[in-house]
């Protein structure tokens, strides 16, 4: 059974007996990044929906203007 090995100088790494992989155990540094990500996500559909409607609306005043000509 592999036994992990704190490393020194790094209170949330420990090696990998077994494999040699080093392993990031720091639960609060990975949720903060899982909610950075998920936020940057959303942000980013929320600007892709207001590209839409800005464009829905420059087609209906496009509309508007050719109608009214």
């Amino acid at each position: 059974m592999a036994k992990f090995i704190p490393v020194t100088g790094h209170p949330n790494l420990y090696r990998d007996s077994e494999s040699g992989a080093i392993i990031n155990c720091d639960t609060m540094g990975y949720n903060q990044y899982i909610s950075t990500l998920n936020r940057r996500e959303s942000q980013k559909k929320e600007i892709d929906n207001m590209k839409k409607d800005i464009q829905e609306i420059k087609n209906l005043l496009q509309q508007l203007i050719n109608n009214g000509s």
